[in-house]
């Protein structure tokens, strides 16, 4: 067994992570001994079951448990490499990745692993209901996923393309973040500045002092660019912004032409198509959705076009009358700023009116007060829990009773060294082995505008609404009953299902009465008036056909790029992009546009053939909302009974039963069509000034 380690912070895996004391040096020594202990637990578990009955407790337990050790090891380690990245860092995280890929898919390809799940699995009571018989099937799955039943020469080429995969996906995200972090806009003219917050000409005006420079100095980061394009009135300075945005690590940035991921992409979509015909796919799409709530790529095909046709005449209505309101045909830098501008004026309502409403401190005590409300839960922040940098905090997660649920990870401001967007990640999983509970604990991480020295650090709406959805992944994560790491929490959850609690959770950031208890304005306290509140509530429909179809375009995009992909005539990414913008966009991109290049939900994240995840889990987290619209937002029936049927079970029911149980009937499209606005007569008319 491996022995508690006080050297090497990674190896002490009994306790929270102690990040501050994590170093590059520790990295690899702790994943090789790591990898080799499990080899040799294995051998023993095999040799145990080979020469006596194998069942779920005594075998499949223990294998539980050896995953759960490799995870304990590295998530840490894939964590800092996305909030603290470093050149060291990075260089042993990247020597690590094919050593662990060569381990999983080894232990993917292992006949005799594999014989002993079927075994298992064959004398188990199949009415269980704690999450053993899925965890068995997805297990077995998954062994057939990685090619166990392919010919020896065929498993080594699959190992071959799978450790390549985990190199040149990370490397994808590498050349996202360096491309972001080399470019900067310095400007010395105050006129050019005109129409921008405070809060980031202060923080730029810092960025540029501490360069020792004059003027104020822009960085290539997400609240910066939304502020640039949204606000400022230099139509040159957000052409700049813009264009360095859509060319991130493409070979049209201004950036350094090294981190150009073109080469990258066609590789991977190579790579992935390769691999799933070796295990009798017709391409990589297949092969995703075989795993996913959707049932074939045709399905997947179809649900997209039939939102596209509800959604597309919203989409050309917005567009006629922006451009009426601008007075001319608008330029891709000019869509952001005059929808500001145009909400503004129907609505009287700007993110920047808003913002001061929006101190972060006040906004997390409201959402802690919502979580109260719905669940009777009571998010505790806690002391003398080691992070990984000075803007984190941890909280504890307590049930009514005092019992200690698990705990998470905040981090929320943007920094340099951290990679753009925003998510929830396992940090710990929930466990029960030996009697021994191992509570779950998440990272949740945003990339917000830090504070300033006059100034908390203040959200728009937009950003509450992400707090919110990556809260409700927080939610079932933690909120798992299920004791087996393989089926906890969103494990075992087919991906496009996922998003159901998150994006269930946001819709409770436009509620009046949650309005009221996560704002407060900085100066004064008052909450958003309720003027305010008639007014964000009237624009929350405002544009929803634009922002429809631009989400529809990223998932066709996704599932034609990896349905249509052939080895003959490549990825074809610029034309793709071309017919299926052709198809739904309302607005031209500008020729240099390669928003691909730094697409890393599907070339380095988990969203591969499955962007469409998004819309259809809208559709399930709308119809559930619609649930609490009908009975009380606060209803404490239909909170516990989402609780009990949603966020507790894990990967042991089939989604679509689940939310059956919880609703009554199967999910219906409508409610997202109602909620998003998409019929002209279901939308609000302006507020009145």
């Amino acid at each position: 067994m491996l022995q508690k380690n006080t050297v090497n912070p990674l190896l002490d895996t009994e306790a929270l992570p102690r990040f501050s004391a994590i170093r590059p040096e520790h990295v690899e020594p702790a994943v090789h001994e790591t990898i080799e202990n499990n080899s040799a637990s294995l051998n023993e578990i095999l040799e145990k079951a080979a020469s006596s009955s194998p069942d779920f407790e005594n075998t499949i337990l223990p294998l539980e448990e050896l995953a759960d050790r490799l995870y304990r090891v590295w998530s840490p380690v894939a964590h800092l490499h996305a909030v603290a990245n470093t050149p060291r860092l990075r260089k042993t995280y990247n020597r690590c990745l094919p050593a662990i890929a060569r381990y999983e898919t080894e232990l993917g390809q292992n006949d005799a692993l594999y014989r002993v799940y079927q075994q298992v699995a064959g004398e188990i009571d199949p009415s269980r209901t704690d999450g053993a018989v899925n965890l068995l099937k997805f297990a077995i799955r998954d062994f057939e996923r990685a090619g166990v039943n392919l010919a020896d020469a065929e498993k080594t080429r699959f190992k071959a393309i799978v450790e390549r995969l985990t190199q040149i996906q990370a490397q994808f995200e590498q050349n996202v973040l360096d491309s972001m972090a080399e470019w900067s806009c310095h400007v010395t003219d105050a006129d050019r500045l005109a129409g921008l917050p405070s809060t980031v000409l202060e923080r730029a005006a810092a960025d540029a002092a501490e360069k020792s420079i004059e003027g104020w100095l822009f960085r290539l980061d997400q609240p910066t660019y939304t502020a640039i394009v949204n606000y400022a009135d230099d139509v040159d300075l957000r052409a700049e912004l813009h264009r360095a945005w859509v060319t991130r690590a493409s070979d049209t940035a201004p950036a350094n032409p090294a981190y150009d991921n073109t080469a990258i992409m066609e590789e991977i979509l190579s790579l992935r198509h390769e691999a799933t015909r070796l295990l009798g796919f017709n391409g990589y799409a297949e092969y995703s959705i075989a795993a996913k709530m959707a049932t074939s790529v045709d399905e997947v095909r179809g649900f997209l076009q039939q939102l596209a046709e509800r959604s597309y005449p919203a989409a050309l209505k917005d567009k006629e009358l922006l451009e009426r309101f601008a007075g001319r045909s608008l330029d891709p830098w000019d869509i952001a700023y005059y929808s500001e501008k145009l909400r503004m004026e129907r609505y009287s309502v700007s993110d920047e009116e808003l913002r001061p409403y929006f101190p972060l401190d006040r906004v997390l005590q409201g959402l802690f007060s919502v979580i109260h409300g719905l669940y009777g839960l009571t998010v505790a922040p806690a002391d003398s829990v080691d992070v990984w940098h000075s803007d984190v905090s941890y909280y504890r997660l307590v049930e009514e009773d005092g019992t200690e649920i698990g705990g998470v990870f905040i981090d929320l401001f943007a920094r340099p060294e951290k990679r753009s967007g925003a998510w929830m990640d396992e940090c710990v999983s929930r466990k029960r082995f030996n009697g021994e509970l191992q509570k779950p604990v998440a990272h949740l991480v945003c990339n917000f505008s830090p504070p300033t020295r006059s100034r908390p650090s203040l959200l728009t709406h937009d950003e509450v609404v992400t707090l919110f959805h990556e809260f409700g992944h927080t939610l079932h994560h933690l909120l798992s009953r299920v004791d087996y790491p393989s089926v906890s929490g969103i494990n075992g959850v087919p991906w496009d299902a996922v998003e159901l609690p998150s994006q269930f959770f946001e819709n409770f950031a436009w509620q009046p009465e949650v309005l009221t208890r996560i704002s407060g304005h900085f100066e004064t306290n008052e909450p958003l008036p309720e003027a305010l509140i008639d007014k964000l509530q009237a624009s929350r429909v405002f544009h929803s056909g634009l922002q429809m179809m631009r989400q529809l375009e990223f998932a066709l995009f996704d599932i034609r790029l990896h349905a249509e992909y052939s080895p003959e005539a490549g990825a074809r990414i610029p034309e793709l992009l071309a017919e299926i913008r052709a198809q739904v966009s309302v607005f031209s991109s500008s020729e240099y546009n390669r928003f691909a290049h730094a697409f890393s939900h599907i070339f380095g994240g988990g969203y591969a053939a499955g962007y469409y995840s998004y819309k259809w889990a809208e559709v399930l987290a709308a119809d559930a909302f619609s649930a609490f619209e009908e009975n009380g937002l606060f209803d404490k029936d239909m909170a516990q009974r989402f609780r009990r049927c949603i966020l507790e079970i894990g990967g042991t029911r089939d989604i679509g039963e689940a939310f059956i149980a919880f609703r009554g009937r199967p999910p219906d499209i409508d409610a997202l069509v109602r909620q998003a606005g998409l019929l002209v007569e279901d939308r609000p008319p302006a507020v009145a000034q």
